[in-house]
Parts: C-alpha cells; sequence; structure tokens
C-alpha cells in the first residue's frame, strides 16, 4: 500500500504567504524545506524516473525547478494535470541544481494541483508569440516572459514616483476622475451622464444638460492639473497619480483613451526650477528600476531593444541639455537632414525632430523651452516679446530618445488679467473655469508644474515599442474587452 498523501494546502494566509520564487532562487540554502505556489511553465519526464517541473510565480522572471520522483504516492494519476498552465503547489527540500543555469532547485515530496489548463486548448505555449497575439489574450499575457517583466516594472516604477514626491515633501492630491473642464480646451472628453440615449442627444444638440445627473456637461478627466493647482497653492508642493482619458479616435501606437498621469505642480516655483524637477524625476525613476530590476531590464536589453543599456546611461550620466525653442528651430533649419514635416518657427515639434535632437545631434536629453504663445494652452505664462515682436510662454518640453517628448510642462500663469485674455483668445468663457481665475484673486503665486504619461516612462525604461504593450489592459478605438 502507497503512503498516503501529505499534499501542501492550496490557500496562505497573504500575512504570512512563505517565501516567493524570487525569494528561493537568491537565498535558499540546500537542506532547507521549502513550499512553492505558482504555474507551470514546462514539464519534462525522463526514463529514470523523475519529472522536471519549471514553475513560476510572478516574483521574477526565472523559473525555479521542481524535482519530482515518479515513486511518490500514486504519482502517474495525480500528475496527470501538471501541463503547461496549471497551477501547482509543491513542498519539499532544496537541494543544489545539478542544471547549469540555477543555484537550487526543489526535490518535491508531495504535491496539489489546484487548476489544470488543457495542454490541447491553453494559448501559450513554449514559445515566442507575437505582441497583437498576446494583445487578444490580455487576460493571459502577464504569463509570458515580456509581460511578467513589464508588470514588475511598471509596479517598480509607480513606486519610485511615490518615493520621489513623498520624499520631498509633495502632498499627493486625489484630483476627480469625473470632472466638468477639459484642462486644455480639446474637446476629446469622454461624456458621463445619467440620461437616456434620446435625451442625452437631445441635451447634446441644444448644449443643455441641466437635466443631466450634474446638472451640466461632465466628462472624464484628461488632466488633473487644474485641480492639483488648487492644492498647491494652499498646501504647498502637491502630485497627482492617477488615470486619465482622451476620446481621441486615433489607433497609432502612441496613444491610449486610458493611461496613468503624473502631475506636480510647485508653488514659488519658475520655470528654471521646473526644469530642474522635471530632470530630477526623470533620472532618478530611471536608477530605480535599473538598480531593483536587473533581471527584467537585462531581459529586456536581450530581448526587445538592445541599445538600451546605452540609451539610460545617456540619461543617468549627462546633464540634460536647455534649449530654447528658437535656437532648437535653428539648429534642425541647418541640420541638413530632409524631415517628412517642415521645420518653421510657430510649428510644434514632431517625433522626428525631437529623435534628432536626442539621438544624432546631443546624444542625449534635452530640455526645448520658451514655445511660441500660439501652440500652447491658456494656462501657461507668457513672456515678454523678443527682439522680433514674437511671443512665447514659459513651456517646456522634456525629450529623450527613442521615445521623444516624455514630459511636457509649464510656469504657470499667475496674473489674472493676462489668465483671462489668454482664456477668452482661446474660446474659453472664464465663467465656466471661476474657481480657476480666482487662485490669482486671492494671494496669487508664481507656480510651475508638468505632466508625463506613465506608460511613456515605461516604454522608456524597458524598450517597448508600442504603448499597448506598457499598461495592463489597453484602452483602445473599438477595444474595451475589460
Amino acid at each position: 500500500m502507497s503512503a498516503p498523501s501529505t499534499a501542501p494546502p492550496a490557500t496562505v494566509s497573504p500575512l504570512s504567504p512563505g517565501p516567493t520564487v524570487a525569494a528561493l532562487l537568491a537565498d535558499a540554502q540546500p537542506g532547507d524545506s521549502a513550499v512553492v505556489r505558482g504555474w507551470v511553465r514546462t514539464r519534462r519526464d525522463s526514463k529514470a524516473g523523475l519529472s522536471f517541473v519549471e514553475l513560476n510565480d510572478g516574483s521574477c522572471l526565472s523559473n525555479l525547478q521542481l524535482v519530482l520522483p515518479h515513486d511518490l504516492p500514486d504519482f502517474a494519476e495525480r500528475a496527470t494535470p501538471i501541463t503547461t498552465g496549471a497551477s501547482l503547489v509543491a513542498t519539499g527540500e532544496i537541494v543544489a541544481s545539478q542544471g547549469k543555469n540555477q543555484r537550487v532547485e526543489l526535490r518535491v515530496s508531495d504535491f496539489a494541483v489546484p487548476g489544470g489548463a488543457d495542454p490541447d486548448r491553453y494559448p501559450l505555449q513554449k514559445k515566442r508569440h507575437s505582441f497583437e497575439y498576446l494583445r487578444e489574450i490580455a487576460h493571459l499575457r502577464p504569463r509570458s516572459n515580456t509581460f511578467g517583466a513589464v508588470a514588475r516594472v511598471r509596479n517598480r516604477l509607480s513606486h519610485a514616483i511615490h518615493e520621489f514626491f513623498q520624499d520631498r515633501g509633495f502632498l499627493w492630491a486625489h484630483t476627480p476622475i469625473i470632472t466638468t473642464n477639459d484642462c486644455e480646451g480639446a474637446g476629446e472628453v469622454f461624456t458621463v451622464t445619467a440620461l437616456q440615449a434620446a435625451k442625452l442627444a437631445e441635451a447634446a444638440a441644444g448644449g443643455d444638460f441641466v437635466r443631466d445627473f450634474f446638472g451640466k456637461h461632465a466628462g472624464l478627466t484628461v488632466s488633473g492639473q487644474l485641480e492639483a493647482e488648487v492644492y498647491a497653492t494652499s498646501l504647498g508642493p502637491t502630485y497627482t497619480f492617477g488615470p486619465t482619458f482622451r476620446a481621441e479616435n486615433s489607433n497609432t501606437p502612441r496613444h491610449l483613451a486610458e493611461f496613468w498621469m503624473i502631475e506636480p505642480e510647485v508653488p514659488f516655483c519658475d520655470l528654471e526650477g521646473d526644469m530642474d524637477l522635471a530632470e530630477a524625476f526623470v533620472k532618478t525613476t530611471v536608477a530605480e528600476v535599473r538598480a531593483r530590476c536587473e533581471e527584467d531590464m537585462a531581459f529586456f536589453a536581450q530581448r526587445i531593444d538592445k541599445t538600451l543599456p546605452q540609451t539610460l546611461d545617456a540619461i543617468a550620466d549627462h546633464a540634460f541639455v536647455r534649449l530654447p525653442y528658437t535656437e532648437a528651430i535653428d539648429l534642425l533649419k541647418s541640420s541638413g537632414e530632409s524631415f517628412e514635416y517642415p521645420v518653421e518657427w510657430g510649428h510644434d515639434l514632431q517625433t522626428e525632430h525631437e529623435r534628432f535632437l536626442t539621438e544624432t545631434h546631443f546624444k542625449r536629453p534635452v530640455i526645448v523651452h520658451d514655445y511660441p504663445v500660439g501652440i500652447k494652452p491658456f494656462y501657461m505664462r507668457v513672456n515678454e516679446p523678443d527682439e522680433q515682436g514674437r511671443e512665447t510662454v514659459r513651456a517646456m518640453d522634456v525629450l529623450v530618445p527613442r521615445v521623444g517628448e516624455i514630459v511636457g510642462g509649464s510656469q504657470r500663469e499667475e496674473r489674472e488679467d493676462v489668465l483671462v485674455a489668454r482664456m477668452k483668445a482661446q474660446g474659453i468663457d472664464p465663467a465656466s473655469l471661476w474657481w480657476y481665475v480666482e487662485l490669482r484673486t486671492y494671494g496669487s503665486v508664481p507656480h510651475a508644474g508638468f505632466g508625463l504619461g506613465l506608460e511613456r516612462l515605461v516604454q522608456l525604461v524597458t524598450g517597448m515599442q508600442n504603448v499597448r504593450d506598457v499598461i495592463p489592459f489597453p484602452r483602445t478605438p473599438g477595444h474595451a474587452e475589460f
């Protein structure tokens, strides 16, 4: 008669979950006992009466090899569901690995399979799948090497972002997701309504939402900046970190309908201070990921972008170039390059221009500042006209190699009369943002801030090309499966 099974339980308290695969690979010593829980990547059976299982629990890129003797109780029957994709709980003893790729492995004394995965139907097999295919199975793609690594890097970046601002005395303000302003007046806002379809169409046509839930037109936020200024001009340096939405019908690799934004606002700060903060932010968060996600970063450098280490070195090892917009235009015009988009003063820089500056000319990040007034929003502080009578605003964009613009910010317009004039010039009724105007009425102060999407930052540090592959559940036109 075979010995009774002592299979480990499938559940565990999150307060004492036991060591992860990452911890065991790093610290476990031969002779230690351990229980591991995860998902099967591969299984190989040998003629020597052993099965070798690669187990991953998401804590790191590497798998832990499990060695299962075939003389375990009822092994043949109980081990049948151990296939790629199945969940597995195993207990045993840590032993020195006989292979070349790992220091230790687990000699299994018992196991349980909480959930199997039909090998004929499981969509992820031991081969490289295209990112396009993996987007179609977004509920399973975190189990792939690439998307597991992206998720861990995104998590570490989020932690580093909070740490950066909290260590510098910033207040985290939770700005509204439902709002009645679209910040930049672009109009690309998702409407939030309680009206039925017919009444909504009627209200939209007449611009009258008085019978709607909020009594006026409301939408999902495109930015928390204006609300962040409320707290910054009352409680000191403030930052937001949360989801934002753009109803832009674009299917490019650079656009999402839902993404996460980081937006600091600092009172008693000018454009120079804003650029200092942005440069420190990018350098610090990138350095944190490189130090804390070494295995994942090595994977990205090997499999995704072999130039990634050099790109990140350029950020870490050099001060960012600070280049006035007018000088940038002159430099691009005299470069001899044949650009698809014409270079003219008064036009915004395109990605090809940004990449030329960062990758070809300076070979490091560049902060372009003092843009023409006509291409920037109403809230940016207006400079005195230059010698040719051209007006600019105290705006800045941080450009980095390969990605292009990653940060956009400005010194904010603190003069009430100038702010109101700028709003009217852009077709914005100052009465619709009366509270924002009043921040300039009562104790106005020079202040500055910037915004950047978390996804752009993840793209920068991972080398991933498509923004849909650096967010857990991408929202794009025609796609919202979850």
